[in-house]
């Protein structure tokens, strides 16, 4: 009988295929295969140089069946995805804290655990509650933008003299969570309101707890000369209650009293100037009758107030502007220079005229009322 073909190690071979069942690899005997392709060399094991095994260990089963490729490492280059989990412990956490935050607060409310200072000022109060009621309204309502509040010293005394418009006083409160919530060193504004506001029941209770406090100069020079940020609006309600065809109209300053309590105090002025507040509610008109009734200064008469009932109260979402201009010191001038009534009445027209300009430019570059 003729010998049988050599036939060479992967040729007529597919790769990767698994050798043929009775025919295990390396011509072991009873094979019945002559001549067959010789077996793979396989590294040595340490202890075992120069011996080969006829199989490697990796080979077919002892059984004689196909042997089936290793199986594949697995691919570790990306690990598994835990984020998820730490995500949701993260959340978990945060609100417990809120949760146990918020249960400490009505504790120490309940208790009276808390502290005010002479004027009735509760930090933690405004802090927690009140600049979170307001705070809807200055971001999503408004949409209120700041520019230089920080010229507003980070500590010390400083006061701030605004314009005041829009017929409900809603500008001081936006100006107080613009200063509270952006100045770098998280200062408080402590303003200073007319006597009707602390008439109003409910109304003056939440001023006092809010850090107002009554806008006359003996108040203001304390408030100063124990470092704190005081807000007025020297227009009053001549500023308020001013029609709107005169919006953006600076009113009278009165007789320049802010400055004579500044100069007292030895602290900055920073003007700032207010845009979007005149459009909320269009005073077209003033029933003065109905003012004297109520003890008003001034009844407004608007586009949907009263013809709307309560919903005519609901302001316009105008867009916002609120700019903090560059300091003026008056740390630099003689004691006596407070009672100079020349000197007040310059650097009252200068606060004035700062304000006014920094309102006609702001008015410039707004593109719309509500964007």
């Amino acid at each position: 009988m003729a010998d049988a073909k050599v036939i060479p190690f992967d040729e007529g071979r597919p790769r990767g295929g698994s050798t043929r069942a009775g025919g295990a690899r390396g011509g072991a005997p009873g094979s019945g295969r002559r001549g067959a392709a010789p077996p793979s060399p396989v590294t040595p094991l340490p202890g075992q140089a120069g011996h080969e095994s006829p199989v490697p260990a990796s080979s077919a089963p002892a059984d004689g069946s196909a042997a089936s490729p290793p199986p594949e490492p697995a691919d570790v280059s990306e690990p598994a995805d835990v984020s998820e989990p730490a995500d949701v412990s993260e959340r978990a956490d945060g609100w417990e804290r809120r949760i146990a935050g918020g249960l400490a607060f009505l504790r120490r409310r309940i208790t009276g655990e808390y502290e005010v200072d002479e004027f009735g000022f509760d930090e933690e109060l405004t802090d927690q509650v009140l600049m979170s009621l307001l705070r809807p309204l200055y971001e999503k309502y408004f949409r209120v933008e700041v520019r230089g509040v920080e010229n507003i010293p980070a500590e010390g005394g400083a006061l701030v003299v605004a314009n005041h418009s829009g017929t409900l006083p809603l500008d001081g409160l936006m100006m107080q969570v613009a200063v509270h919530d952006h100045h770098p060193a998280g200062r408080h504004l402590r303003l200073l309101a007319a006597d009707l506001v602390f008439m109003l029941p409910v109304v003056s209770e939440l001023a006092r707890k809010a850090g107002h406090t009554l806008a006359c100069a003996e108040d203001a020079e304390r408030l100063l000369r124990r470092g704190e940020v005081v807000g007025v609006m020297p227009e009053g309600f001549k500023g308020i209650g001013k029609p709107f065809s005169e919006r953006y109209k600076l009113q009278r300053f009165g007789r320049g009293g802010f400055v004579s309590t500044a100069l007292r105090a030895e602290v900055p002025i920073v003007p700032c100037s207010i845009v979007g507040a005149e459009e909320i509610y269009p005073m077209v008109g003033n029933s003065r009758t109905l003012a004297r009734l109520l003890g008003l200064p001034y009844f407004p008469i608007t586009p949907t107030f009263p013809w709307l009932g309560p919903l005519g109260a609901v302001p316009l979402p105008t867009k916002w502007t609120i700019q903090f201009g560059e300091p003026i010191p008056t740390d630099g001038y003689a004691p006596e220079a407070a009672e100079d009534p020349m000197l007040m009445f310059n650097l009252t027209d200068q606060v004035r005229e700062q304000i006014q300009h920094t309102l006609y430019k702001l008015l410039v570059r707004r593109r719309s009322v509500f964007f």
